[in-house]
């Protein structure tokens, strides 16, 4: 008997930068508590320019996207001023993916002037704005 997989059959779907392109209002957790901290707003397009996220009341922020492999799109920021820790400057990384209308990632954010082992690890998770 065949053994040999179905093409597709246990992986992950491929995402493109086209799929997600568009505003995403979304909000940002403390990884492993849930606790709400954030509210922003994506703006992905249907190539790597012109990405941006914008926190409330602040200028958008360039958003470099640095890779679109498999169901991940990877991305990058900064430095820019922390709405965290106002008057900080922060470079995140962020790793999205599209669950079902969902765009949910995990970012990792580190900190201008701390030591090299403060990170804050945040969660994401938008829909797309109407």
């Amino acid at each position: 008997a065949d053994t040999t997989p179905a093409l597709g059959a246990g992986t992950a779907a491929t995402i493109s930068l086209a799929s997600v392109a568009g505003r995403w209002n979304s909000e940002v957790k403390l990884a492993g508590t849930g606790q709400a901290v954030l509210t922003m707003e994506i703006t992905a397009t249907a190539d790597t320019s012109g990405w941006t996220f914008t926190f409330p009341g602040k200028p958008p922020v360039p958003v470099r996207v640095i890779a679109v492999d498999g169901d991940s799109i990877v991305t990058e920021a900064g430095p820019y001023d922390s709405a965290l820790r106002p008057g900080t400057m922060v470079t995140t990384r962020s790793v999205m993916r599209l669950v079902g209308d969902k765009l949910v990632g995990t970012a990792a954010a580190h900190y201008d002037g701390t030591p090299a082992d403060s990170v804050v690890r945040l969660t994401t998770e938008g829909t797309r704005a109407q």
